[in-house]
């Protein structure tokens, strides 16, 4: 393994998407791409969209998961006992994605076992 560029972890998961959009199916269930390196944040884009997708620091969507928390444009929320909430703001407006909590656990388990950041 590369010691100054550690593999990165990518994930196919589903999550449920609300837009402010107005077209009628503004919830709807998506395939996501959840990807994470040393050198990046958090990269969350739906697989087929257009849209270039959203980043956020890992350890905002770890504490987003127990308690609510933000990094510029994000938001993230626990909502319930199984589900966590990402809501990104942007200039097009807001997104917001609803993820089952027990994969987004093992996503950031994974970015842990295999990329975690070496100090420099």
């Amino acid at each position: 393994m590369d010691q100054e560029h550690p593999p990165a972890v990518e994930v196919c998961t589903r999550a449920h998407l609300v837009t402010d959009a107005d077209s009628g199916d503004a919830h709807q269930a998506v395939r996501v791409a959840l990807r994470y390196s040393p050198q990046s944040e958090v990269r969350i884009a739906v697989i087929g969209e257009d849209a270039p997708g959203w980043s956020l620091p890992r350890e905002v969507l770890e504490q987003g998961m127990t308690a609510p928390a933000a990094s510029g444009p994000a938001r993230v929320w626990p909502c319930g006992r199984v589900a966590t909430v990402v809501e990104f703001h942007t200039a097009q407006g807001v997104a917001v994605l609803q993820f089952d909590s027990a994969r987004l656990t093992r996503f950031l388990r994974r970015t842990h076992a295999v990329a975690t950041p070496v100090a420099h």
